[in-house]
């Protein structure tokens, strides 16, 4: 049932945004952070973030406020190769207003779906503390 509910629209030109991060040919860490605006019940932009380790962007991600990631990161495989995944990280910290974390869970799956990830992760507390 959750995954039919949709909350929030997502902007236009987030969509672009997250399109154009997909195609990046820059090889550092970055991220997308975006936030509901409640009041357009809109997923938008917040911040753009270039060579920004985890442990980086888990400071600057609010503590008590969901966010959606988008994090593209270096990866050196054992055998030599190097790749760049794209993940969708879903923060949602202990301590959230209900009504903020029921918004952000219910549009989570059309944002996924929107600008087209397919690695998702959930994170519910003070993530990448244990990383």
């Amino acid at each position: 049932m959750s995954e039919s509910l949709v909350v929030c629209d997502v902007d236009e030109e987030l969509v672009k945004k997250v399109k154009q991060f997909r195609l990046r040919k820059e090889t550092d860490n970055a991220a997308i952070v975006m936030k509901i605006d409640e009041k357009k019940q809109l997923v938008i932009l917040e911040e753009e973030h270039v060579d920004i380790s985890l442990d980086d962007l888990r400071d600057i991600v609010p503590e008590r406020q969901p966010r959606f990631i988008v994090y593209s990161y270096k990866n050196h495989h054992g055998d030599g190769r190097i790749s760049y995944p794209l993940c969708f990280i879903f923060s949602s910290p202990v301590g959230c207003r209900p009504d903020q974390q029921m918004m952000y869970a219910g549009s989570k799956n059309k944002l996924v779906q929107t600008v087209g990830m397919s690695k998702v992760s959930e994170l519910e507390r003070r993530w990448a503390a244990d990383v």
